[in-house]
């Protein structure tokens, strides 16, 4: 394993993060805890030492996992990190009341990274009026968290920001990989932060599993390419290419992907790629960006719609389709139950606050059943 200097804090944490969002289920959100957890110790094992996880992963069920996974001395190896759930802070106790939960959730004493969960430009406005920083200063003198950071999810001018807003910022977690340079905090957010002095943590590396199973033509980019490796490992090793990048977290849902990741992350390093590999993923990123009409993720922060519609998974086969693959999505789309399909959706506009991508998702509903459902061709529009 490969370790990085996270910032001027004094300890290395592993190339490679385990994510806790995708683990392994049985039904639903259930959590299969002996895959989960042979994964996670097999990866603590191999030498990561940076957990991430969060309040609302598998439906609440991602912390008490991580709890209950981390017991017989796995605890000690490793930098926990998980996250205040800023969207149910609506009042300074608030603060209190989600950590003291999510500390009796993870059976730990402390939390070792604390992240002030997804803020957009109006989620900041808010806790920061609460007197969130404040807060967060009393609970690391307190003992019960040891670095405080924030998750983000907008544009790069909200991430100025909230950057330029606190000088005491510990660390930062960004959305970054090789199709989303200018998006969200991007290139530029990266090298602000690091240029601070500030940690960053990358998640959705491979955007959600689109980078590690890409359309056809995109494959076919990397397979042109004299050093072969799989589209997952180029999506890594661009990323730990980068000095800025402190750690790159994976959420890993079987353990063949935790081999693949921690094979990756042993082979990882600071300036690994020449210009001829950086072309090759130039050359994707500009394929990849042709494609897929939707930014979705899959992370789920949609859900539940009150409607019932499975927005990820719609929106999943509509991408799939983009791909030339429209006879597999459209049956797999016929797969979906009547009441979670895209024509359920009532135009509430309830999921569009909380997705971290901005998609107008109300809008996209109708177009994606048409589609979908064979009443139209698509017609290659990248918005609704």
């Amino acid at each position: 394993m490969q370790y990085r200097t996270f910032g001027r804090h004094g300890f290395e944490v592993s190339a490679l993060g385990f994510g806790c969002m995708r683990l392994p289920t049985l039904q639903g959100d259930q959590i299969d805890e002996q895959k989960a957890t042979q994964m996670l110790r097999d990866a603590i094992d191999a030498g990561v030492n940076y957990v991430d996880t969060a309040y609302p992963y598998h439906n609440g069920l991602s912390e008490p996992f991580v709890g209950r996974a981390l017991k017989d001395g796995y605890r000690q190896k490793v930098k926990l990190a998980t996250k205040m759930p800023t969207w149910l802070t609506k009042t300074t106790a608030d603060f209190d009341k989600y950590l003291d939960e999510q500390l009796a959730r993870l059976q730990t004493d402390h939390i070792d990274l604390y992240l002030l969960h997804a803020l957009h430009r109006t989620r900041w406005d808010e806790i920061k009026a609460l007197g969130v920083l404040e807060w967060g200063q009393k609970a690391k003198a307190s003992g019960k968290i040891g670095l405080l950071g924030f998750s983000f999810h907008d544009t790069y001018p909200v991430f100025e920001t909230i950057i330029n807003d606190y000088d005491g910022w510990d660390f930062c977690q960004i959305q970054y990989n090789y199709v989303d340079i200018e998006e969200q905090a991007g290139l530029k957010g990266l090298k602000l932060a690091a240029g601070r002095g500030i940690p960053v943590v990358i998640m959705e590396p491979l955007l959600g599993g689109k980078l590690a199973a890409p359309p056809e033509n995109v494959k076919k980019v990397f397979e042109s390419a004299p050093v072969k490796r799989t589209p997952a490992d180029w999506a890594l090793q661009w990323l730990w290419d980068q000095p800025e990048v402190s750690v790159v977290l994976s959420g890993m849902s079987d353990l063949q992907q935790v081999k693949e990741n921690l094979a990756s992350a042993s082979a990882s390093g600071v300036g690994s790629l020449n210009q001829a590999d950086q072309q090759v993923i130039a050359e994707a990123y500009r394929v990849f960006r042709s494609t897929c009409p939707i930014p979705c993720t899959k992370c789920g922060y949609c859900k539940p719609c009150p409607q019932g519609v499975d927005i990820p998974r719609n929106f999943e086969y509509f991408n799939e389709g983009t791909m030339d693959l429209w006879g597999q999505a459209r049956f797999r789309y016929s797969q979906i139950p009547k009441d979670e399909q895209a024509s359920a959706c009532i135009g509430c506009r309830e999921c569009e606050s909380k997705c971290p991508q901005n998609i107008p998702i109300s809008e996209w509903m109708p177009y994606v059943h048409e589609v979908m459902a064979l009443e139209k061709a698509y017609d290659g529009r990248r918005n609704p």
